[in-house]
């Protein structure tokens, strides 16, 4: 019992000592902490302090800038303004100059007027005397000096009355031609249509080498859609950052054009996203065939026109004949005649209408067999034109008789248009045949997938097939085609063969 109680002692003893220690550690932490939270305090505010100093600081330095800023602007404009002074001085002292010229002309013209006056009144004095001494001289009046005069004359006159009327004639012959130039050239004066040459490819850039193997596309299955949907050749060559695009059709081209540049803008390159873009481009193209074609209608002021000749028209700017623009090239015949016809009197408005539509064929000629006149005036027809309006179209190229004025004039304005200098390129049109007849003469030959004609027609680059063209086969290919330009095509210079043989192996890891 005794060991019990102190037990119970010491555990009691125990519990005391503890909370004792556990209060005096729990003071000590306490009063660290309050110092250290007041140390805190102090440095928050030596920062702020420290802050403020220096945003005081900078707003110094920028009000001092903005000073410097005023004060040259300040100097820049009364330095301007002191020019412009010294410039209005001047203007002032010419016009005095001039004010002190104009009074001393004044004052000539004036004595020079008086003095006229005085020799027109000795001028009639002098003639009265003269008429008196002649009466006096022939001894009959001046009545009876005009009879005798008329009636010498009158025989001399039935004679060469003949002769006078033909001159008059001539003289009216030429007079006309004259007043006929006098228009075509005041026409031309007053109308400049710009005109642009003939291409046939378009240069896209890239923004780096690497789009052009994703143009490409795993086996080339993306430059293989692109193509076959297009219509179009899509070359890629050696050439840094940009692709061209080969086509004989501008609208087609066109279309490619914004299609490809959607595509790189947009990053995702496969033959679905190629399909979407075409579709989007196509609506595009669409949509500016049209905007042009109403602008050419707007520019020219002629109404109720029908809509499907407007789109036509609008096609008509990626048409070009010998490098000159067709769409261009039709208002400007539109000008031409609406101003002969007011130079000639006439209402400008048919001939004008006739002028916008004398080539409307072109926009579907390859579409329809004939000659572009005779299916632009049956497309015309069909479509409400008038009579003259459609004789008009008809006959601009001669296939038919003329019968109106409006004929002569859209016949004499498109003349004009295309003869005048810089108009058309007729070598443009040779240059081209050229071009395809080095390309076909390259695919004639076996074993060749394609052939391109570059750097205008100084080189041909041909791509054979791998399987079938070996390398020794490729050298003797090389000179082969060689040979046959030499024998059957006329060049300047010399033309560069480059073959290519290309073999890919494609494997994947699973």
């Amino acid at each position: 019992m005794k060991y019990v109680i102190v037990g119970i002692g010491a555990i009691t003893a125990g519990f005391v000592i503890g909370f004792l220690v556990r209060k005096y550690l729990g003071e000590s932490r306490v009063a660290a902490a309050e110092a250290t939270a007041k140390q805190l305090v102090t440095d928050a505010k030596r920062e702020s302090q420290n802050l403020k100093r220096e945003a005081q600081l900078e707003a110094k330095d920028k009000i001092h800038t903005m000073r410097a800023e005023a004060e040259s602007d300040l100097k820049s404009r009364r330095s301007d303004l002191q020019k412009m002074e010294r410039r209005l001085n001047k203007r002032e002292e010419s016009l005095e100059a001039q004010e002190g010229d104009a009074k001393k002309r004044k004052k000539s013209i004036s004595s020079r007027e008086e003095h006229l006056k005085s020799q027109e009144s000795k001028l009639a004095r002098a003639a009265s005397e003269q008429k008196h001494l002649v009466e006096k001289v022939a001894r009959m009046s001046t009545q009876e000096a005009k009879e005798h005069l008329l009636a010498s004359v009158r025989n001399d006159v039935r004679g060469e009355c003949a002769l006078f009327v033909k001159e008059e004639e001539s003289r009216a012959r030429e007079e006309a031609d004259k007043r006929a130039r006098k228009i075509v050239s005041l026409a031309i004066q007053r109308c400049a249509s710009d005109h642009v040459a003939e291409t046939t490819v378009s240069v896209v850039m890239l923004p780096n080498d690497e789009m052009k193997g994703r143009i490409i596309g795993r086996e080339g299955r993306n430059i293989r859609t692109f193509e076959n949907l297009t219509g179009i050749n899509l070359i890629i060559d050696d050439t840094p950052e940009a692709v061209i695009l080969s086509s004989f059709d501008p609208i087609r081209r066109e279309i490619a054009r914004i299609s490809l540049e959607k595509l790189i803008n947009d990053g995702r390159i496969q033959p679905a996203r190629i399909e979407e873009m075409y579709e989007k481009a196509k609506a595009e193209v669409e949509n500016e065939i049209r905007e042009a074609g109403e602008e050419a209608v707007f520019e020219v002021v002629i109404h109720n026109l029908n809509k499907e000749l407007v789109r036509a028209l609008g096609r008509l700017k990626y048409r070009t004949s010998y490098g000159q623009n067709v769409l261009m090239h039709s208002l400007e015949v539109a000008h031409l005649a609406g101003i002969m016809a007011s130079e000639l009197g006439l209402d400008p408005r048919v001939p004008k209408r006739a002028g916008l539509l004398h080539d409307i064929g072109k926009a579907i000629d390859h579409e329809v067999e004939g000659s572009h006149a005779l299916i632009g005036a049956d497309l015309a027809k069909r479509l409400g034109e008038s009579k003259i309006i459609c004789q008009a179209i008809e006959a601009h190229h001669g296939e038919v008789d003329v019968k109106t004025i409006e004929d002569v004039l859209i016949q004499a304005a498109d003349a004009i248009s295309a003869a005048r200098p810089g108009a058309r390129r007729e070598t443009l049109d040779s240059y081209i045949k050229r071009l395809e007849r080095l390309e076909t003469l390259a695919d004639s030959f076996d074993g060749v997938e394609r052939s391109y004609a570059m750097q205008a027609g100084r080189e041909i680059r041909i791509v054979v097939q791998a399987d079938s063209v070996d390398d020794l086969m490729s050298a003797t290919l090389a000179r082969d085609i060689a040979k046959e330009i030499e024998d059957q095509l006329d060049y300047p210079g010399q033309i560069k063969i480059t073959v290519i043989r290309e073999t890919r192996v494609v494997e994947y890891a699973k």
